[in-house]
């Protein structure tokens, strides 16, 4: 069986390395062709490209690299047309993702399935219809989705979040992370993720250091961790030059992707609170039970383009799935330096709704369950018409 699989960013890669797994496990004769990261590769892809030429986000940031992501697309298209796959499988990223669905459903009756369903009942609801044309199957991660997926002819499986599978680190994990890098005095120990793409670091590093300075003037002891992705680790380096703190700057870079990930889950597990840019490191946060604050912004147009699609009142997966509102959102005009910090104040005070709604969603989510990258991989292999070919 051969399957062709195509991520475009850091979260991308990390359902596209579980899902891989997971088929592995149901059909060891199964060889992989696509675009993918480290733990795609991790998996037994070699990616056709680097897939952080994909990672861009907001409408304005990607005009400059307009004709060079339509390559990419006529490029993966073709691959997959030549490779002929049993399935392709296409990871979130959907700007680039479909348009290779379209390419090749014009040539081919290929089987495509997508994997995280577009959030239409957050914004653009049209997008779903037209997402039908080109896709047979989705894997949805979040369990209010299906019937939005359905609704316009495509079949869709609840499959849980990876995160929800992931090991979280021990509590002796975290107090020998704190030990090594001299952090025990730390009060609070706090947790800066300022995104994995280079446009996100570059927005936000400066407005979250900002944010710092009243924090570190109220907690005179207070340290900061930065988990970075790697190709973005040095411009987090260089973004924290002029941060009222010097933070530990954990750049995966160097190591191997174990240990990078073991380091990364201590750190979670050590911190006491977090300061992240919103998407899917808010789950990695909820797993390890870490209070956290959500910023975000965007390049301006994209801000006002964004602002009037948004249906809406909040982008928080936590907040979405435990259906409350305990996870204060910072985001677009109210991405600032003095509410982040008031926030943050606030949320230090009284932590323990956020914490309730964290373990909420992580039930939800299949915590405890089986593990979504295996059951993702079995509901591609049921739904496929010849799924022992």
């Amino acid at each position: 069986m051969k399957a062709f699989v195509i991520a475009g960013e850091v979260s991308g890669d990390k359902l596209g390395g579980a899902l891989m797994a997971g088929l592995r496990n149901l059909r060891p004769d199964i060889t992989f062709n696509g675009v993918g990261g480290a733990e795609m590769q991790a998996q037994g892809l070699t990616s056709l490209f680097d897939m952080n030429e994909l990672s861009v986000m907001g409408i304005v940031e990607i005009l400059p690299k307009y004709q060079h992501l339509k390559r990419r697309i006529r490029e993966t298209a073709q691959a997959v047309i030549d490779a002929k796959p049993n399935v392709m499988i296409t990871i979130d990223s959907p700007d680039f993702s479909l348009r290779v669905a379209k390419l090749v459903k014009a040539e081919t009756n290929i089987r495509c399935v997508h994997y995280v369903a577009p959030s239409v009942w957050a914004w653009r609801p049209g997008r779903a219809v037209k997402m039908a044309k080109v896709i047979d199957h989705v894997l949805a991660l979040l369990p209010f989705e299906p019937p939005y997926m359905e609704a316009v002819g495509m079949e869709c499986d609840f499959v849980g979040h990876p995160i929800a599978g992931e090991p979280v680190a021990t509590a002796a994990e975290a107090s020998a992370f704190k030990t090594h890098f001299g952090l025990e005095g730390a009060d609070p120990l706090l947790l800066v993720l300022p995104g994995s793409r280079r446009g996100e670091v570059t927005r936000l590093a400066p407005i979250l250091g900002e944010a710092l300075k009243p924090l570190v003037a109220a907690h005179p002891n207070l340290k900061v961790v930065v988990p970075a992705a790697g190709p973005v680790a040095q411009l987090v380096q260089e973004q924290a030059k002029d941060w009222p703190v010097t933070p530990l700057v954990l750049d995966p870079s160097n190591q191997s992707l174990a240990s990078a990930l073991a380091e990364k889950r201590a750190a979670f597990r050590a911190a006491d609170f977090a300061i992240a840019a919103s998407g899917t490191v808010m789950l990695e946060l909820a797993a390890a039970k870490t209070p956290t604050i959500s910023a975000y912004d965007v390049n301006w147009i994209s801000r006002q383009i964004m602002s009037r699609m948004v249906k809406v009142d909040t982008a928080n997966l936590i907040n979405l799935v435990s259906d409350t509102r305990h996870v204060p959102e910072f985001l677009l005009a109210d991405c600032r330096a003095d509410l982040i910090s008031a926030g943050l104040e606030r949320l230090m005070a009284n932590p323990e709704p956020q914490l309730a709604a964290m373990a909420e969603t992580m039930t939800q989510l299949g915590q405890d369950g089986e593990d979504p990258g295996l059951c993702a991989a079995r509901a591609v292999l049921d739904r496929m018409v010849s799924p022992e070919a």
